[in-house]
């Protein structure tokens, strides 16, 4: 089959470092690996491309203005470009990312519609939801056509042969909105031929976080935590974000040996994550109950790698989890630490949670299964996609 994949997000880069890229990245990597031919229509391209995509085509639709208003109306702008590119090169099917003002899915069944009689192309339309933009946005940055945002999520949703969500608070939200119920819910993956599992460090328990630098990553309670061990472990922190530099400074303040290594490609991620023992996903209290609604990628990377994780008992995390690993409050730096430290003390413990987290990573979070299950839902045949 002939894939377009759409992603008007300009926050997104299609080869960036960020989990979001990676995403993108592996669903088309299993798009490819079933020998469907993909085309990314973006308006991010980004600079670190993977050496197995190197040969991805991608069309550039580029944003330049930083202003507010006039951004979201380039994304619209951006959005009927690559509707009008599709109506012309009419591929099988389109999958497109969720972004606050794209109709690309919706324009298109709009003109297939208006066609009806001359042409008989239609696409397969997958709509994939990460999260509530429309709120976040306008909690966290700056909407000011909330109006077109609303209007164009319903229209793609009701437009789309399915939208997948990746996690159950999402998929609450479409319905709620948008009153659909060709909605399902659909969690990350992870790619298990990529990140496998190394022997630790022999000198040293290393813990590891991966992750963006931002206050709802919980890395301030990590670095408390290490300041109260009562074992020895060296905290590594893999990521970037607008925080490293006043998390630099208060690694410093409570005298914890932090080795901060920055952004790392994703296919470099298997040699940051080499020497760990264990693996942290600190996630702090959040304001309500449902306001975690992530599907955590750094997890399943976790699992499968091999690791014990330590984390928060918030959202999905759980359930994901299905006791690979150690669960503790959010927001207790305390109990966080001392979770830490039974792990640094117990390497059977260790090596048991991280071969549970490891098969669970193979037989259920996979991106292969992943990438099935929701061509399944879209309606393709078994012909057209094979779980591997």
């Amino acid at each position: 089959m002939r894939i377009a994949y759409v992603c008007v997000d300009p926050g997104i880069p299609v080869f960036g470092t960020k989990g979001a890229s990676v995403h993108i990245q592996e669903v088309i990597r299993q798009m490819r690996a079933r020998g469907h031919e993909v085309t990314v229509h973006a308006v991010r391209r980004g600079n670190e491309v993977p050496a197995d995509l190197a040969d991805l085509q991608v069309i550039d639709y580029p944003i330049h203005v930083k202003e507010p208003a006039e951004r979201e109306l380039a994304q619209q702008e951006a959005s009927r470009a690559i509707a009008d590119t599709l109506i012309l090169d009419a591929p099988d099917v389109v999958y497109e990312r969720y972004s606050l003002f794209s109709t690309v899915i919706a324009d298109l069944r709009a003109a297939a519609t208006q066609r009806a009689g001359e042409h008989s192309w239609e696409p397969v339309s997958i709509l994939e939801v990460n999260a509530p933009l429309i709120e976040e946005q306008a909690a966290h940055r700056i909407l000011v056509h909330e109006e077109d945002a609303w209007a164009a999520l319903r229209a793609q949703v009701q437009a789309a042969n399915a939208t997948i969500c990746v996690s159950d608070p999402v998929s609450g939200w479409v319905r709620a909105h948008t009153g659909s119920e060709r909605v399902h819910t659909v969690a990350n993956g992870v790619n298990v031929e990529r990140i496998h599992p190394q022997p630790e460090d022999p000198s040293a328990v290393v813990v590891t976080f991966v992750g963006t630098l931002k206050p709802w990553h919980g890395v301030p309670d990590l670095l408390e935590a290490a300041s109260l061990a009562e074992r020895p472990w060296q905290l590594r922190i893999l990521g970037d974000g607008p925080e490293r530099a006043v998390l630099e400074e208060r690694a410093r303040d409570l005298g914890v040996d932090a080795d901060f290594r920055g952004a790392i490609p994703p296919a470099d991620m298997p040699a940051h994550l080499a020497g760990s023992a264990i693996a942290v996903a600190p996630y702090p209290a959040p304001d309500s109950e449902d306001a975690h609604y992530f599907s955590p990628l750094k997890v399943y990377e976790y699992m499968a790698a091999g690791l014990p994780v330590v984390a928060t008992s918030i959202g999905q995390i759980p359930e994901v989890l299905q006791g690979a690993g150690v669960l503790v409050t959010p927001s207790a730096p305390a109990e966080l630490s001392a979770a830490i430290d039974a792990l640094a003390a117990d390497p059977a413990l260790r090596a048991d949670l991280g071969a549970k987290g490891r098969d669970l990573a193979q037989t259920q979070h996979s991106w292969a299964g992943v990438v099935a299950r929701i061509f399944r839902l879209a309606g393709l045949t078994d012909m057209d996609v094979e779980e591997s």
